[in-house]
């Protein structure tokens, strides 16, 4: 007899971003915002910045742990 527990959990929905993202969508189309289509979907797109942020953070930690390092 065989015990097979699979206790895997996922997460699922579109999360705050893509909720922000409807309820701008819906707001502009019902005549409630007037803001152009670029702050409309800016949610989706303002994670980019955010990851070449990080990024940058992270290269410079690692040339000046590089650099700590030949001294």
């Amino acid at each position: 007899m065989s015990n097979t527990n699979n206790s895997s959990s996922s997460s699922g929905g579109i999360g705050f971003i893509g909720v922000l993202t409807i309820l701008f969508i819906a707001l502009k189309l019902t005549g409630y915002i007037d803001w152009s289509w670029w702050w409309v979907l800016s949610p989706l797109w303002v994670g980019i910045p955010a990851v070449l942020v990080i990024w940058l953070i992270v290269f410079l930690i690692l040339i000046i742990v590089d650099g700590m390092k030949g001294k």
